[in-house]
């Protein structure tokens, strides 16, 4: 962890994720409004965390570590970085199930969608319908 930095992305470095996420994950794409923290390797950015802002929660969504560091523990370093943030309001992730058992780790409890706000409730049902296996998860 010593050669990793956590922390909130510097507005004039969006360009940096953007490319992050076009590179490993191009349906992510991630939006200026959005608050997002990134890990920081020697080479780059090599982690990276979004929060939608909503009128009423907020909801984790893209998270993404370079595909040669998954295992390693760093999404657990992430996380446990920004439960400061997920502690400010409301908090929601619409989790894809193999990594609903790293999200529990970190606070978040499955969610019925009545459980849900109601737009977000319609994303969901929407995902689900088009195939996408995802759990809905509300951070406790």
């Amino acid at each position: 962890m010593d050669n990793y930095h956590i922390h909130s992305l510097e507005p004039l470095r969006f360009p940096l994720v953007a490319r992050f996420y076009k590179t490993h994950y191009p349906p992510g794409k991630p939006k200026k409004d959005e608050l997002i923290w990134v890990i920081d390797a020697p080479n780059g950015i090599c982690g990276a965390v979004r929060f939608q802002q909503r009128q009423d929660y907020q909801l984790l969504t893209g998270m993404l570590l370079h595909p040669h560091l998954r295992g390693t523990g760093l999404s657990h370093h992430l996380l446990d970085a920004v439960q400061p943030i997920l502690a400010q309001r409301p908090s929601f992730c619409l989790a894809f199930r193999p990594l609903t058992t790293l999200y529990a780790q970190h606070g978040f409890i499955c969610a019925d969608s009545h459980d849900l706000p109601d737009d977000l409730a319609s994303r969901y049902r929407s995902y689900c319908q088009s195939g996408k296996d995802l759990v809905a998860m509300r951070h406790t």
